[in-house]
């Protein structure tokens, strides 16, 4: 991305399915892609004709490059992306599509997600485990006693409880506050209210983490079209400008030997993230921030400065991550409560909530969205705002 934080690409069609925990009637990923990928082209007023290039990434199922285009028609791809990738991918697809448009190696480029989180590949069953064995490092994980997401994030939740006086009730308040948001979003899986008792009392799944502070597993796919800002003028929706981003690969991103388990990407990379923008944590109205657990989402604010560490707790519990507050945190009720679409939900959400369409969840005046992507050691942000 350009140095200077210009606009450099434009959201101008954004497209999503229904997410589903349905394990009666679930449907193929390449199906979910389709939809998905149809319902942006046409939000955006173009013909599938129009697409030619496009970008998406994986990690247990998802729908390739190749066939996506094919089962929706597309006609000739100049430029694709293919990464494996968990949710940093959606930063790497929709950070490379703005690129691609603007060096003129593609007109429209389409980034999608698609998986079946709840009917599919899943942890919890040893598809999922045998799954995870592509992973080169993941055999010494095992060795060591780390199979799964939960165990590495409840390990640096604990770190953070020693260093911070960090509780249960902190993380708790995290959760309480985006499923309260889940209930404005008729697409949002879990919107029954949360209490911190109900938190309290649900079972641990890797201590500290319990059964809230995890993200929901569900089937569903989002998508994209990225372009120019010039040739997002005349086309049919408002226009929302892709500034730029930053991203940080510390230590190669191992999960098990990095400097501060206790911090995470966003600390990294705050200092360049603001300064190319010359902005600052107060003058976001919507952040969507990569909540796969309550401790990723806790932890990748305060690398970004909207609050020192170990004072989290009380930030969500006074009501600053919320309407009326300093800023609203994942209105869509994110990973954690509207649904895991592997983090591209939150491009989705950032995009309807700068073109003023999110309904009974849209946030008042929001002109200017960070959207964040990662965990642990790796990650990136990136800045949308409201055309002028």
């Amino acid at each position: 991305m350009a140095g200077s934080g210009e606009a450099v690409a434009a959201v101008v069609g954004i497209g999503r399915t229904a997410y589903t925990r349905n394990l009666a009637g679930p449907r193929s990923p390449l199906s979910l892609a389709a939809e998905a990928s149809r319902a942006a082209i046409a939000d955006a007023g173009l013909d599938v004709a129009d697409i030619d290039g496009v970008a998406s990434y994986s990690m247990n199922d998802s729908a390739t490059f190749g066939q996506v285009p094919y089962a929706i028609g597309a006609g000739e791809l100049t430029w694709n992306l293919d990464v494996y990738a968990g949710g940093t991918g959606s930063f790497t697809s929709v950070h490379a599509a703005a690129m691609a448009v603007t060096s003129g190696v593609c007109r429209y480029a389409l980034v999608y997600r698609s998986l079946c989180g709840r009917s599919g590949l899943r942890y919890s069953q040893s598809s999922g485990m045998a799954s995870l064995l592509n992973h080169p490092d993941q055999p010494f994980d095992f060795a060591s006693g780390y199979a799964v997401p939960p165990q590495w994030f409840a390990m640096w939740a604990r770190r953070h409880q020693a260093r911070y006086g960090t509780t249960s009730e902190d993380l708790g308040a995290l959760a309480i506050t985006e499923r309260a948001h889940a209930g404005r979003n008729p697409h949002a899986v879990m919107r029954d209210p949360l209490t911190l008792d109900r938190y309290l009392g649900s079972r641990l799944v890797s201590d500290p983490l319990r059964v809230y502070d995890c993200s929901l597993e569900v089937d569903g796919a989002c998508a994209l079209v990225v372009t120019t800002p010039e040739r997002a003028a005349d086309l049919a929706q408002p226009v929302v400008l892709i500034r730029g981003g930053e991203f940080t690969w510390n230590t190669g991103g191992s999960w098990n030997n990095w400097p501060d388990f206790t911090e995470m990407y966003t600390a990294r990379i705050a200092d360049r993230f603001w300064g190319r923008f010359g902005l600052r944590p107060a003058d976001v109205d919507v952040a969507c921030v990569y909540d796969c657990f309550t401790y990723t989402l806790l932890v990748s604010l305060e690398g970004l400065g909207f609050f020192k560490p170990g004072e989290g707790g009380d930030y969500f519990r006074d009501g600053r991550a919320t309407y009326g507050g300093d800023v609203v945190v994942n209105p869509h009720g994110g990973l954690l409560s509207e649904g895991y679409i592997h983090g591209f939900n939150h491009h989705y959400e950032a995009v309807a909530q700068l073109r003023g369409q999110a309904g009974e969840r849209q946030v008042d005046g929001a002109r200017t969205a960070v959207v964040t992507a990662g965990g642990g050691p790796y990650g990136g942000a990136l800045l949308f705002e409201a055309a002028r």
